[in-house]
């Protein structure tokens, strides 16, 4: 066996194992919910904002503290009030920084002010729509999140590897296909269909069909979630970045991981929401 062969067998066995344990800690959180759910949000934000800072070089300054306050202020405001971000959270924050960055220049660029403040919203106001996706039930939506994301993920993978043959974004992500893509949005529905049949009894109460509920939701949630991983890649790639980080064997950074969960959190609250009415 060849070198190249064995570390590639050795990397799999590593990301296969830590998908496993990230699976088992996910699903604790998830079925916990409440403040433990809400606590460990507001560490995986602040580690994932750290990470997106760390690519403009401003993880460790002053307008990277404000980017993280606002994250904590908002996972605050939410636990107290359980509602939507208010335009006055949004132009108070967007203040803040403008003032560090006029009262500090020239020692940050414009792009790292856009940054600090996008990364606020793009990590930490959408991730914790797991925590408002959690508070609708008692635990069983909120795994339409992960059907849409990482189950298209290991679909889309799996189907690509199987019959790819065209390109879906040859530049950004080369080794994505057309083919790989449309399997992980099959897959994500028939993920849906069978998690909405299982628990008809359960959620027949909020669809009159959970099982077509279920399945058209992490259907059109897929397609997001693809998006929100392609998104993520092309920051890096406008960065020559690799990884966000390390913290995740195998996987990478916070956001290597969880970046299309960030995408699909929104989109299946307000799916629900709409479905639900």
């Amino acid at each position: 066996m060849s070198a190249g062969r064995t570390s590639e067998d050795r990397m799999f066995k590593t990301r296969l194992i830590s998908g496993i344990v990230l699976v088992i800690v996910m699903g604790a959180l998830l079925t916990v919910g409440g403040d433990f759910l809400w606590g460990a949000l507001i560490v995986i934000s602040l580690i994932g904002m750290f990470e997106l800072y760390r690519v403009v070089k401003m993880e460790q300054t002053l307008l990277g503290v404000a980017g993280y306050l606002a994250a904590a202020w908002y996972a605050l405001w939410l636990r107290l009030t359980c509602s939507e971000v208010t335009p006055v959270f949004a132009i108070g924050v967007l203040v803040a920084m403008l003032t560090i960055y006029v009262f500090t220049f020239p020692r940050f660029h414009a792009n790292q002010v856009m940054t600090a403040y996008f990364g606020v919203f793009y990590v930490a106001v959408m991730l914790f729509y797991l925590y408002r996706i959690r508070l609708l039930d008692e635990g069983y939506l909120i795994w339409l999140v992960f059907l849409a994301s990482w189950g298209c993920d290991t679909c889309a993978y799996c189907t690509g590897m199987l019959f790819g043959r065209h390109k879906l974004a040859p530049v950004l992500s080369p080794k994505k296909s057309v083919e790989g893509a449309l399997g992980g949005i099959a897959g994500a529905a028939l993920l849906g269909f069978v998690f909405g049949r299982a628990c008809q009894d359960v959620l027949v109460g909020i669809f009159p069909d959970p099982a077509a509920a279920c399945a058209g939701i992490c259907a059109v949630s897929s397609v997001i979630s693809q998006v929100g991983d392609l998104a993520a890649s092309a920051i890096k790639r406008n960065h020559e970045v690799k990884d966000y980080g390390n913290l995740i064997p195998g996987h990478g950074g916070i956001l290597d991981r969880f970046d299309s969960v960030i995408f699909v959190a929104p989109v299946i609250f307000y799916a629900i929401s709409w479905w639900a009415l």
